[in-house]
């Protein structure tokens, strides 16, 4: 793995990528409270974050590795990973837990400990954004959290899951500040309200201007230094030409492919280094912004396709030396990851509706297979437009068993903003970025609120209400499992918690965006997000012309196969009793061997095309559709629902007792809409059908995983099974399929001797990861995953 690269260059930048340990840098965190020691109640809060971008972009180290065709880290060498104290002022013991723990480790400096102890801890810990949302929260909220029934995206990072407008590759933010003077030339101060608010916001996105605009001058200045000192003709011209790139972007628009991919990187560092958007910031349609320049400069003959690629590949170690903030407590436990979420679409159509494959398309391809990396995350868009041979190669990647590109279905993409709203024109630009979320690309502030723990809501209303893992009454008290005398009275005491705590969540989500509306302004992000600046408003204060929030349900698997396990066993065919169920799964199963092989092997089961487990799987997401999605948000859109859980499935697998279904006490929830590991016994075929009966084009985006072993999917036959499965799902309004192409045998290998399979690859949920950076339970529910096969 360590030799993967298409030249030397390549392949010494991606070893020292893979190979640098993550750790703390503090510089960012240092100079940013430096400038709130000068600047806060001096300017307003807007101009106040504009400001800590352009203080440390003015001084922070800069670095340009040897070989590095383009340049920019958020930190001062790769793998560096800035602390943000303003939105989570980590402790002493979290600096000391990340340090020590086995898995998602960052190395912290010795010094650094004093520094967080003496500067960090005692300016940040009470203005933190952190501490203003615990402290706003109710005590319901604080308990439902604190029991797994939801979670909150913004607890220890900003709104980001994004992706900004392609005119960074029509204008340079010199432009951008002409757009932006306009706006203040045009504010009203005689008749709206908002104006000072307005010009606030407006010179805090100057500001961030100015900050992007001096990243680029520097590095163009280092770079010339360095060719200064440079021995080699070639790396010497090498890095002149980094300094000529960096005169013109990101002050101007790109004028070759080279500086529109370094345009993109500047812009990425932008928006990662003002805030951590948790789900990063993503390029989008890259195949379809870089492809006019690409040929442009093959026609000019100052590219080739070897050169072209060797710039791809180079972006993809950038990205692949970021990993993502820190994270402690549930944050960490609902995405245990370093892996950041830049997201990339590849193929589906044009804005004119055309088939969006291009030459660049290729190349793109042909660099995540070179790489396999862990970022960015790639994902190939298939239009009914789009070639067999594009989707055949993509097939081809993904069967070498180490998780991407993931496969999207482009007609319910453009549906599904369709149905939230968008016009056509900007669904057909539109695309999905962090796992599976779909967002009008440049045009909205599409946020992750937090996962919704939908099997824990059962588990509470077969108790009356009561949390037995928290030991707490939190639910409403409609009865005790045996109270129910049909199957619809039980399901009716199940939707009323539903609604009980959906309501809470989105209470508590809906002062959490006022609190960052009014306290963290993002006006990098806004800059680069259609509308903000006409508006004079913040990304995250209604700016964008789209703002939507996404709750995330989860464990759709086990919720249908629980509740199918009570009413065909309990009420239809009375099997066995509720009190005989309730003290089967009191015990675990233990000594309950009949209703357990009752439960786990003689019940129908979401996954196979059965019509029993099936519409009740329908009645559970068509209800938990109803209760969130068109509700308000404060800023002027609404709520909708994704389905997705990234790592939270094991969490909230953590914090329940046994499931109706079989489910062992604590064990993984089902992951995305996977069927529940090992209930989907009728073949590949047989689970997408199932999972086409969910309106998937009512959501923001739906998460499915499936497994082959490498003989299954081999030869020209396998690639065909593959490519006409993914045809086959899409062509039933399937959102999203993803495919681990690998054998149990080995990852148990794998599992009891890490060290050999170090470069293990997985697909997890909307993301890969080494095998060997996941926790146990994990690694087991991966390896529990049904193994397909197309007989």
């Amino acid at each position: 793995m360590e030799g993967r690269g298409m030249n030397d260059r390549i392949k010494a930048l991606r070893k020292q990528s893979v190979d640098t340990p993550a750790h703390i840098d503090l510089g960012r965190a240092i100079s940013e409270t430096e400038t709130y020691k000068k600047y806060e109640g001096v300017l307003s809060i807007p101009e106040l974050r504009g400001q800590v971008l352009k203080d440390y972009f003015s001084t922070k180290p800069l670095y340009i590795g040897d070989g590095e065709l383009i340049v920019g880290e958020k930190g001062e060498s790769p793998q560096a990973s800035p602390t943000f104290p303003e939105l989570c002022c980590h402790t002493l013991e979290d600096m000391h837990v990340m340090n020590d723990r086995e898995l998602i480790c960052f190395k912290v400096k010795d010094e650094d400990y004093k520094v967080q102890e003496e500067v960090m801890i005692p300016y940040w810990e009470k203005r933190s954004i952190r501490s203003k949302i615990l402290n706003h929260m109710t005590p319901e909220w604080k308990e439902a959290y604190a029991a797994g029934i939801f979670t909150e995206f913004m607890e220890q990072r900003g709104p980001g899951h994004t992706v900004g407008s392609a005119k960074i590759y029509e204008k340079g933010f010199l432009d951008y500040k002409e757009d932006i003077q306009k706006s203040l030339d045009s504010l009203d101060f005689m008749n709206d309200p908002e104006a000072l608010d307005k010009k606030n916001e407006l010179e805090g996105m100057k500001l961030a201007c100015d900050a992007i605009m001096i990243l680029g001058e520097r590095y163009a200045a280092y770079a010339r230094e360095l060719a200064e000192k440079e021995t080699d003709a070639q790396r010497k011209a090498e890095l002149l030409q980094i300094a000529a790139n960096c005169d013109v972007v990101p002050a101007h628009k790109p004028q070759t492919y080279w500086q529109a991919i370094q345009m993109y990187w500047f812009v990425h560092l932008g928006v990662t280094t003002e805030l951590n958007p948790w789900d990063a910031y993503s390029p989008g349609r890259l195949d379809q912004h870089l492809n006019p320049f690409y040929e442009k400069d093959v026609d000019a003959g100052t590219l080739d396709d070897e050169k072209a690629l060797e710039l791809l590949e180079c972006l993809w170690v950038k990205f692949n030396n970021q990993p993502a903030p820190p994270k402690v407590g549930i944050t960490l436990k609902e995405s245990s990851t370093y892996t950041d979420f830049a997201n990339l679409n590849t193929g589906g159509i044009t804005p004119n509706g055309e088939n969006g494959v291009n030459n660049v398309s290729y190349l793109i391809l042909d660099c995540m297979d070179e790489m396999q990396l862990l970022q960015p995350s790639s994902n190939v868009q298939i239009s009914r437009k789009t070639p067999q041979k594009f989707l055949k190669r993509a097939c081809e990647i993904s069967r070498r068993g180490w998780g991407q590109p993931a496969f999207y279905n482009t007609e319910a993409i453009v549906q599904e903003l369709l149905n939230a709203g968008k016009s056509l024109a900007d669904a057909r630009c539109g695309g999905t970025s962090g796992c599976v979320e779909t967002g009008a690309f440049g045009n909205e502030a599409y946020i992750l609120t937090g996962y919704f723990n939908i099997p824990k809501i059962l588990e509470l209303t077969l108790n009356n209400g009561y949390d037995k893992v928290a030991d707490k009454q939190l639910g409403l008290q409609l009865g005790y499992a045996t109270d129910f005398k049909s199957y619809e009275e039980l399901y009716d005491a199940f939707k009323k918690q539903i609604e009980y705590f959906i309501n809470i969540k989105i209470q508590g989500s809906n002062v959490i965006e006022k609190i960052y509306a009014e306290n963290m302004p993002a006006p990098f992000l806004s800059i680069i997000t259609n509308d903000c600046i006409s508006r004079g408003k913040d990304y995250n204060g209604g700016g964008a012309r789209y703002n939507t929030k996404y709750l995330q349900g989860v464990g759709i698997g086990t919720i249908t196969d629980s509740l199918s396990a009570i009413k065909y066993n309990v009420f239809d065919k009375k099997t066995f009793t509720m009190e005989e169920l309730m003290k089967a799964m009191e015990d675990n199963f233990e000594g309950h061997e009949r209703i357990l092989n009752l439960v786990t092997n003689k019940t129908p089961k979401f996954g196979n095309d059965d019509e029993y487990a099936d519409d009740i799987m329908k009645d559970v997401f068509e209800y938990y559709r109803s209760q969130v999605t068109g509700r308000p948000n404060m800023l002027g859109g609404t709520y909708r629902i994704n389905m997705l859980p990234t790592t939270c499935h094991v969490y909230f697998g953590e914090v329940m007792m046994a499931s109706p279904n079989g489910r062992l006490a604590h064990k993984p929830v089902s992951e995305g809409i996977s069927p529940e590991k090992g209930a989907d016994v009728n073949g590949p075929t047989a689970v997408v059908k199932s999972c086409a009966k969910m309106d998937h084009l009512q959501t923001g985006g739906t998460l499915l995983n499936q497994k082959f072993t490498p003989a299954v999917v081999a030869g020209e036959e396998g690639l065909d099974h593959m490519a006409n499965l993914v045809r086959t799902y899409f062509n039933m309004d399937g959102h999203h399929i993803q495919f681990n192409v690998i054998d149990r045998e080995t990852l148990i290998k794998a599992q009891q001797n890490p060290q050999e399979y170090r470069d293990l690859i997985v697909r997890v949920a909307g993301y890969s990861d080494h095998f060997r950076n996941l926790s146990k339970a994990l690694q087991d529910e991966i390896i529990g995953r049904t193994e397909q096969n197309f007989n």
